[in-house]
């Protein structure tokens, strides 16, 4: 073989290994767009969340005009519009007990935790401070989340619903179902503990409006409760196809006609 030939032979191997960096690069910025991209999807998300619904508690605290029930409906209906507009790009999490539940348990990478967690607390904060610009808020009129029982009292409500929460949110991943969840907890429990089920919902109004009387107990009740409800509905679920496919299979119907 010339000494021609082996150069040829050297540069073609130089530029594939050329070419195939430059992909790298590329896959590595594209992932790196689509982070970002899901970052600001959570920050958005959250800050739409809270501006809406803490943004109705401060309207019904200053004119009386939203009533309680009021209230709880732009909650729910909130969270379904951002679930809606925004949960095909990041997951619409807007909740870091969530998103740490969702990691715990290998649906969600490890890395992108922090991020997330960092954005919907942004997220909250900046809705907080908004609704703190446009309106008078005192903290009489507080839209942050308070136990008016005792902490004790509102911890064990907090985790109660924060399983449930996130109980259903792994039916909703699984067996495609929706629910007016959102709405019914807080009808009944905000009144008691403020219904939060999410650390950033609470840490946010009240790192903007100075107000922190038992804070601890809505960032550990939350997490607390969505990882033991993750860890029951992933007991009772044998399968993480969805229900539709599994009462399709072969091996179902057989089972079923036996019967």
């Amino acid at each position: 073989m010339s000494l021609h030939e082996i150069t040829k032979i050297e540069g073609g191997s130089t530029s594939s290994k050329a070419g195939g960096s430059e992909t790298d690069r590329i896959c590595s910025s594209s992932e790196m767009v689509q982070l970002i991209q899901k970052v600001i999807a959570e920050a958005i998300g959250t800050y739409m969340l809270i501006f809406a619904g803490c943004g109705s508690v401060v309207v019904n605290k200053i004119y009386g005009s939203v009533t309680f029930p009021g209230i709880c409906v732009v909650w729910g209906l909130i969270v379904m519009v951002m679930i809606y507009s925004l949960g095909h790009i990041s997951g619409a999490h807007f909740n870091p007990a969530v998103t740490i539940t969702h990691s715990i348990f290998r649906r969600f990478p490890l890395k992108q935790v922090p991020l997330y967690i960092l954005a919907q607390f942004i997220g909250s904060i900046l809705a907080s401070a908004t609704l703190c610009g446009i309106f008078t808020v005192h903290k009489e009129n507080f839209f942050g989340t308070v136990p008016t029982g005792s902490n004790f009292q509102s911890l064990v409500i907090e985790i109660i619903i924060s399983f449930l929460l996130m109980f259903v949110i792994c039916g909703v991943a699984t067996d495609n179902r929706a629910n007016l969840l959102t709405f019914v907890t807080r009808l009944y429990c905000r009144p008691v503990s403020g219904a939060s089920m999410n650390p950033a919902r609470s840490l946010g109004p009240a790192l903007v409006v100075h107000v922190y009387k038992g804070l601890w107990v809505y960032i550990i009740g939350p997490p607390i409760g969505t990882i033991f409800g993750a860890l029951a509905y992933h007991i009772i679920r044998f399968t993480d196809k969805p229900l539709r496919e599994i009462t399709k299979s072969s091996s179902f119907l057989k089972s079923m006609s036996r019967e």
